[in-house]
């Protein structure tokens, strides 16, 4: 499935960038392949529009604003957080502006980041309870942007098989490859999965879990919010909760910015945030460095049998039938890099026209 294809997908929320970005001037992104300018009303509050100005195409983002508006720093032309047209400096006082505008997109801040979505949500953003209980305090962890598809993080996120290999240098047991299950209950908005695992704990990982013993266990109450959202609340045996929640943001097809929020239910003094970070850091980078071998191209419709399964897959599976049957709700279909169409208008392979590209 190639995300930028899948009109469905515009109608979710996406975290963007950290709301403080903002302070310094507009700031670009791409979401789902569409140029989008950031930028803060006369409120404070984020506005998102189409990255071009209607004068000559010019990148709004290359502006600055100006009481709440966007001004376009080719010749100065001016938009509100809607996306009117307010002002031309050129025109005399007395003409009138022309009924023109930029397109916007709805946009709002939750959890300290700036949240997108390009067309009417189909839900709201995902609802974390620990960002408004004092007994927790939140930790931006991560924001880098990886060659992989959303889909790649989001399946890897609930599976126990990996952790065996690709975490042998942090938490992970080669010798104890067979992975635990997961009891999973589909809701509206994805699923819930609950497990517990046994993990090693090394010495660097005494203050992240409370305990010193060479091994522990996390108690894992998981969710998945559609399309691209994930919740690992993991809580130890010490009574600390580590709660990650990720946004994996697609930028493009293969290309997605990995947001990271960690919720701990500790104080500073127990475990510093540094360590924190530094931890996390070393468990992502594997996780990154394995996902950006795989193809971005991840299959939602298991019948076309491209990619092989196991009994340990059935999140990933599961995620794949809900995002299938969402595409089909909305009178969609599954659009794979096989069914890529090039400029004049033969179907083509995704390979054949990025390597044309480059």
């Amino acid at each position: 499935m190639l995300a930028t294809k899948q009109p469905v997908l515009r109608r979710f929320w996406y975290a963007i960038m950290r709301i403080e970005q903002l302070d310094s001037g507009p700031q670009p992104f791409t979401l789902l392949g569409e140029p989008i300018v950031l930028f803060l009303d006369a409120k404070g509050e984020p506005a998102a529009l189409e990255d071009r100005c209607c004068h000559r195409t010019a990148k709004l983002s290359k502006g600055w604003c100006r009481n709440g508006n966007i001004v376009c720093g080719y010749h100065g032309w001016e938009y509100d957080r809607d996306g009117k047209l307010v002002m031309i400096p050129q025109f005399p006082f007395e003409q009138p502006i022309p009924d023109a505008k930029a397109r916007s997109f709805r946009a709002e801040t939750r959890y300290g980041y700036v949240w997108v979505a390009l067309d009417e949500p189909l839900r709201d953003i995902p609802d974390i309870p620990e960002d408004s209980d004092p007994a927790y305090r939140r930790i931006f962890q991560f924001y880098d942007t990886w060659n992989t598809a959303a889909l790649r993080l989001m399946e890897n996120s609930f599976d126990n098989a990996h952790f065996a290999f690709v975490h042998k240098n942090t938490f992970g047991d080669m010798d104890q490859p067979r992975p635990e299950k997961y009891e999973i209950v589909e809701t509206d908005y994805g699923f819930e999965a609950e497990t517990i695992v046994t993990v090693k704990n090394p010495p660097i990982a005494a203050k992240i879990s409370g305990t010193t013993e060479p091994y522990t266990k996390r108690h894992m109450r998981n969710k998945w919010f559609m399309p691209f959202c994930r919740r690992l609340d993991m809580e130890y045996p010490s009574g600390i909760r580590h709660i990650i929640f990720n946004c994996a943001t697609p930028i493009a097809d293969g290309r997605i910015q990995v947001v990271q929020i960690l919720f701990r239910n500790d104080t500073e003094a127990d475990c510093s945030t540094q360590e924190l970070i530094d931890w996390d850091a070393a468990i992502i980078a594997e996780d990154r460095d394995i996902l950006e071998s795989t193809d971005p191209d991840a299959i939602v419709d298991m019948g076309r049998k491209i990619e092989k399964h196991m009994p340990s897959d059935r999140p990933g599976m599961l995620m794949r039938k809900r995002l299938l049957d969402l595409l089909h709700e909305h009178d969609e279909e599954e659009v794979p890099k096989s069914m890529v169409v090039d400029a004049d208008g033969l179907e083509r392979s995704y390979r054949e026209v990025s390597s044309d590209a480059r």
